[in-house]
């Protein structure tokens, strides 16, 4: 560590997401809208006690208005228990509304080791939102497995959980996430002071083993905007390899490889890594907004809807499917979708992420029990396009054929609503391999029970 003294630190404001408090301060006055996302703990006012920290930061604040936040859960944002540890999905509504409280049409995004993926899927959902996309030391998959060599392995991250779980509030992993730092004093008090100040041990532990769980490669091929990815080639706790295949899977991604060995983008050759972002955030812009997204669709469809017609009547049938249509346009804009069409006995629907999607069939399933209706339902999340109102994709179909292998009152998602659920609290039961008919490959499926 330096000798220099600690920087002002910058008023710290909130954003109601929710109900839920989000810290984040604003520094700069650039023409460009960045913010920062950042990794597994923080805490926006003990940051500026690191002098290479706070240097980082006003080095990012030279060349725009920077955004920090504090993610729900850690640091100067709501705290929340152990047993309800916010998914990735839960803190892009974070994100979101920050942006809004600041006044943010359109921000360049850069996402830092476990805020890469929160970054990538804001990114991809939100690509009228996003200018840019930088991803420093970071992955897309945190857990190496058969499909996914580049990630760190089981063993490596197990042992850092250990080491959390039995030593949070020291200096834990430093010789990990800060080699050229782990014997200085001085940076050890300070990190130490850091995790304690983030999160509590019982949180740290439930925060860490969400992460393990964290899997977004299926959004990659739905990011449209300019992409830097930025990585350190010796960094131990998010391998080069993550970082090489975030280039290849992102549409036209640069990818920039820097030597040095410190997770902590701050330390090691720190202007190295500002001087990659600041070349690239401030470069020529098309100014285009794609008409593609990620989203989650919904297809729903009422359960034996002609021997209901039969044994009503025309007459009641009508008034019936009047009063299932009003509940379906409720439970959608209850969980903030878009309805985009009937489909006879059932409906279509957009929503922004996963778990909204099926928490919204839940709910819908429950209420038009009510009215004596079964319904199923089919949930898929990919790129789509929108056209006139209306989405075109694989996907939609892809969703459709989900809904077609449902039992009556059954939600059938496919393995990339699974994966992007981690920690959203819903629960899945194991749904086999189906071919899907005139869709490509085999699916793995899951039934949502809760």
């Amino acid at each position: 560590m330096t000798r220099e003294s600690p920087s002002a630190v910058p008023e710290t404001r909130y954003a109601d997401s929710g109900g839920v408090s989000i810290a984040y301060q604003v520094l700069g006055d650039g023409p460009i809208d960045l913010v920062f996302v950042p990794g597994f703990a923080s805490h926006l006012e003990h940051a500026w006690q690191h002098p290479r920290l706070a240097h980082f930061y006003h080095r990012l604040a030279s060349f725009s208005r920077l955004t920090l936040l504090d993610k729900r859960g850690t640091g100067l944002s709501d705290r929340v228990s152990p047993n309800d540890i916010p998914g990735i999905e839960q803190r892009k509504d974070d994100l979101k509304a920050v942006m809004d409280e600041v006044g943010i049409n359109r921000a360049a995004l850069v996402g830092v080791s476990d805020g890469g993926p929160l970054a990538m899927l804001f990114a991809a959902t939100y690509p009228d939102r996003t200018e840019s996309l930088v991803l420093v030391n970071t992955y897309s998959k945190r857990i190496r497995s058969d499909d996914h060599k580049e990630a760190l392995t089981p063993e490596a991250y197990g042992d850092f959980v250990r080491e959390a779980s039995e030593h949070w509030g020291q200096p834990v992993a430093a010789e990990l996430l800060a080699p050229g730092s782990a014997n200085d004093p001085r940076f050890r008090d300070w990190w130490g002071a850091a995790l304690r100040m983030s999160m509590s041990p019982g949180a740290a532990r439930a925060m860490l083993e969400m992460n393990s769980a964290i899997d977004v490669r299926a959004a990659l091929s739905a990011i449209h905007v300019p992409t830097l990815i930025v990585h350190r080639t010796g960094d131990m706790a998010t391998p080069v390899e993550g970082g090489r295949f975030l280039a290849a899977e992102i549409e036209g991604a640069r990818i920039v490889e820097l030597p040095g060995d410190d997770h902590f983008p701050w330390l090691g050759d720190a202007d190295a890594v500002l001087e990659a972002i600041e070349e690239f955030v401030t470069g020529e812009r098309s100014g285009l907004v794609p008409n593609v997204a990620l989203a989650s669709m919904l297809f729903t469809d009422i359960v034996s809807s002609t021997k209901k017609a039969a044994d009503l009547g025309d007459r009641d049938w009508t008034a019936l499917l009047k009063t299932h249509d009003s509940l379906v346009q409720d439970a959608v804009s209850r969980f903030e979708g878009r309805e985009v069409k009937h489909t006879g006995d059932g409906s279509l629907s957009v929503f922004e992420g996963p778990a909204r999607g099926a928490r919204c069939w839940l709910y819908l399933r429950d209420r038009l029990h009510d009215i004596g209706l079964s319904i199923r339902g089919g949930l898929h999340t990919s790129e789509i396009e929108v056209v006139n109102g209306d989405v075109r994709g694989l996907g939609v179909h892809i969703a459709a054929r989900l809904m077609g292998l449902a039992a009556p009152d059954e939600l059938i998602v496919s393995s990339v609503v699974h994966d992007l659920s981690a920690g959203s609290g819903l629960t899945f039961a194991e749904g086999g391999v189906h071919e899907l008919k005139g869709v490509p490959g085999d699916w793995h499926v899951y039934g949502v029970t809760g």
